[in-house]
This record gives C-alpha cells, sequence and structure tokens, in this order.
C-alpha cells in the first residue's frame, strides 16, 4: 500500500540555534496561554531577548506556529512512511498506530496543543503541506472507510491526545501507558472497520413467519 509522499518532508527542515531556542520557548507559552494568548513580546521575554531578535528569525506568529507544527509532525514521518510500504492495511494501521502513540507519549501535552488550539486547527485545514500530511495519515487508518469510521479515527485522534495529559495518568510511566494506548486503540480502530465482504450496515433481521 502505497501512496505519493508529499513534496516537503518535515523532519529534515533545518532550524538555526536562535530559532530553535525561539520555537521551545513557544511552544511553552503556547501550552499555557493558547496561541491567541501569546505574543511574540512574551516570547522575547521567555528567551531574554528583544521583540526584534524573534522578528529577525520569525516574521509572524503564525509563522512560529507553523515551525512547531513542521517540528511534531517530523516526528510522525518515518512512522508513515512506513505504513505506507505496507500492503496489508490491517499491519500498516498497526505500524502508524504504533509511531503516533509513541510520539504522543514522548511528547506529553504537546500533541493536545497542537490538536486543539483553534488557530493551530485553522492552519492544519489551510496550510496545503499540512493537509497532504493529514489526507495520508487517514488514508493509511481508514482507506476508503465509510462517515462512521472516520467519526471513530478523529475520535480515536483526540482521545489520544488528552489521554496522555490527563491526570489519571500522570504518574504512570511512559512504556505502561504507551502499551495501554495501543492496546485500547487497536481495539478502537478494529470496532470501526465494518467486517470483510460486508458495507459497513448492520445486517438485516430474519423475519420469522
Amino acid at each position: 500500500m502505497v501512496s505519493a509522499q508529499a513534496d516537503s518532508r518535515f523532519r529534515f527542515i533545518t532550524r538555526s540555534a536562535a530559532q530553535t531556542r525561539i520555537l521551545d520557548a513557544a511552544l511553552k507559552l503556547i501550552g499555557d496561554n493558547g496561541v491567541g494568548g501569546t505574543s511574540l513580546q512574551m516570547i522575547a521575554d521567555e528567551i531574554g531577548v528583544t521583540k526584534a531578535a524573534v522578528y529577525h528569525q520569525f516574521k509572524t506568529k503564525d509563522e512560529i506556529v507553523i515551525a512547531l507544527t513542521e517540528r511534531e509532525l517530523g516526528g510522525l514521518e518515518e512512522a508513515l512512511e512506513a505504513a505506507e510500504a505496507v500492503r496489508e492495511r490491517p499491519r500498516a494501521r498497526e505500524v502508524l498506530l504504533d509511531g503516533v502513540i509513541d510520539l504522543a507519549v514522548k511528547r506529553r501535552g504537546v500533541a493536545a496543543t497542537l490538536q486543539f488550539d483553534p488557530v493551530i486547527v485553522r492552519l492544519l485545514a489551510e496550510h496545503q503541506p499540512f493537509q497532504q500530511f493529514t489526507q495520508r495519515l487517514y488514508g493509511v487508518l481508514l482507506g476508503d472507510a465509510a462517515d462512521d469510521a472516520r467519526v471513530s479515527a478523529a475520535m480515536l485522534s483526540g482521545a489520544i491526545a488528552v489521554g496522555v495529559v490527563h491526570p489519571l495518568v500522570a504518574d504512570i510511566d511512559d512504556d505502561t501507558l504507551r502499551a495501554r494506548l495501543l492496546h485500547i486503540a487497536r481495539r478502537f480502530i478494529d470496532t470501526s472497520q465494518p467486517a470483510p465482504g460486508t458495507n459497513g450496515t448492520a445486517p438485516a433481521r430474519r423475519r420469522h413467519w
């Protein structure tokens, strides 16, 4: 199951040391305040430079958010490419889920920040490279699945993002959390897929005369 890759590979985008410091500070502030509550001046204050120094690296806050999202999506690229190379869809889904959950656990909090902030949601929908990447992700997970499966996938992605930062799992170590999330996610995806040879609709009831 091989699909065309997006033109840009996020993990190969290089950033200077100054840009990396800005991105790290921005991610922390956005996690605390949201994109709307974070300004270039706040980012400058966080790292002890002038606003002009931040502006020299990134002209707008949107540029910073795009760069942050590129960096995080880059962590999924290898798993996505590996999944796209697998012909059997169930195994491809498993490979991708492994990568998604592994990154979410390693980067607790980042997934929720990127997935639910309204500004980031808008950029994900409008920025073509992000659109292409998202289409590839859901292409592996769903293929040409019906609406019910797409709703299930949306619910699952939100559950993973929230699940890794929920207070109930704060004291669970990464390995244990990763294993439990994988187990639950596989069951969730499996039950959202129609059985082989069906169209996803419930079987008709047999009439008894």
